[in-house]
């Protein structure tokens, strides 16, 4: 389980956009990252390749933790809300909930739940 200042320093590193580092420093070497029903990636370094993968396309990204965080011994449920802006004009925003399983002061398996068809790049209206 996570202690409670673990957990804050983990969601402040999102919100500053230090994906990479959050996950660097937050992850077990051996974690599994599961996007909604498709398969689990495994292993820091590709959660971290997947990272910068996604951030290489990303001209801007706004990260928030919607509050409150819900925590039950090992498990954690974060609600967050990411606003990509993409290096090709578009956006995405995505809302989405993150499941975790901590082990100690490291999350060991994350799932992500979302509605896959906000993956979809809008133009966004300039007014």
């Amino acid at each position: 389980m996570p202690s409670k200042d673990t957990l804050e320093k983990f969601i402040a590193r999102v919100e500053a956009n230090a994906h990479i580092e959050a996950v660097e420093e937050f992850y077990a070497e051996d974690s599994t990252m599961q996007e909604n029903g498709n398969p689990p990636r495994f292993g820091r370094d590709a959660h971290v390749a997947n990272e910068r993968k996604v951030m290489a396309r990303a001209k801007s990204l706004q990260s928030k933790c919607v509050r409150p965080v819900f925590v039950e011994g090992d498990k954690v449920v974060i609600r967050w809300i990411f606003r990509f802006e993409w290096l090709d004009g578009t956006v995405t925003r995505m809302e989405e909930l993150a499941y975790q399983r901590w082990e100690g002061e490291h999350i060991a398996e994350e799932t992500f739940f979302y509605d896959p068809a906000q993956r979809v790049p809008l133009v966004e209206e300039k007014y």
